[in-house]
């Protein structure tokens, strides 16, 4: 069985319709909430009949089956088919505000404790952790906490449409201020740096841009930092290709978001495109956008 199959999963309220309708418009037919026990039966209908690429979102609406889950993925992927696992996260305070806003009640509700609303809320995002944290461990993570749907969209399409590498190192900047990425898994803080913000003509303009990159460039423990950072991933990157990691997230932090955050990620992705698929994120730029 030869096949190529993404899983869309994550928690409720984190966007996994958009990412959805993402994969359908760069050309994904997709399936929503397939059980996983029809996961077979559908890829090799699949195979046999089409040669579409397809997508498929699985979540705890289906969660009596989802032990079973894991196991299948396992022994899809011994038969042949690349299954790439795509997990959609945010944070809770950003989900309770999302449920807040649409009205709609978590999938989970019905098992939290009673009590106020906001509590039940909370206590049934936390039992969906818990129901998907072995999802979570096999999967690429996309943190979509400040996302809004339309970058969401862009940042899904851009994701799976990466090739060139067996893993693909996706160096993204952001501001402390806003908190973490929670689909870091490197996260390099760069406030000790020279900060383009306290110089006046610099102020206006962003790390993607010639006045600010030309300063930080000029600036030694800039490129030292980076140097270091630099030295550090190609020491493990070839650790994490061996371990099949598809995805490495290099998460780069500043005070704003704005200036020496973006131009690194900038330059670490200009120095690894030679040899490494890359991808940037601005998460305070793009969504400024």
């Amino acid at each position: 069985m030869k096949a190529d199959v993404i899983i869309v999963t994550g928690v409720s309220g984190s966007g996994k319709s958009v990412a959805l309708h993402a994969l359908e418009d760069a050309g994904y037919f997709c399936v929503d909430n397939l059980p996983p026990e029809l996961l077979r039966d559908f890829i090799r209908l699949e195979q046999e009949r089409f040669t579409r690429k397809v997508a498929v979102a699985v979540d705890v609406r289906t969660a009596t089956s989802l032990p079973h889950l894991l196991p299948l993925i396992e022994s899809l992927k011994k038969e042949g088919v690349a299954i790439r696992l795509i997990f959609l996260d945010a944070a809770t305070d950003a989900l309770v505000r999302r449920f807040s806003e649409t009205r709609r009640p978590h999938p989970l509700s019905a098992s939290a404790q009673p009590g106020d609303a906001a509590r039940a809320l909370v206590e049934a995002i936390d039992l969906e952790r818990q129901l998907l944290s072995q999802l979570r461990e096999i999967s690429t993570i996309m943190d979509t906490s400040l996302l809004r749907p339309a970058q969401l969209r862009t940042w899904m399409r851009d994701l799976v449409g990466a090739t060139g590498s067996p893993l693909t190192l996706v160096f993204q900047s952001f501001a402390f201020k806003h908190g973490v990425p929670l689909d870091a898994d490197f996260v390099f803080d760069l406030r000790v740096l020279p900060n383009p913000f306290y110089i006046k003509e610099l102020r206006p303009h962003t790390g993607q841009d010639a006045p600010v990159a030309q300063y930080l460039s000029a600036q030694p423990e800039v490129m030292e930092m980076l140097g270091q950072i630099q030295t550090y991933l190609q020491r493990w990157i070839p650790s994490f290709e061996s371990d099949l990691r598809s995805y490495l997230t290099v998460a780069l932090g500043c005070t704003g978001g704005q200036h020496r955050s973006p131009f690194a990620a900038e330059e670490l992705a200009r120095r690894f495109s030679a040899q490494h698929a890359t991808l940037l994120r601005h998460r305070e730029l793009d969504s400024a956008e």
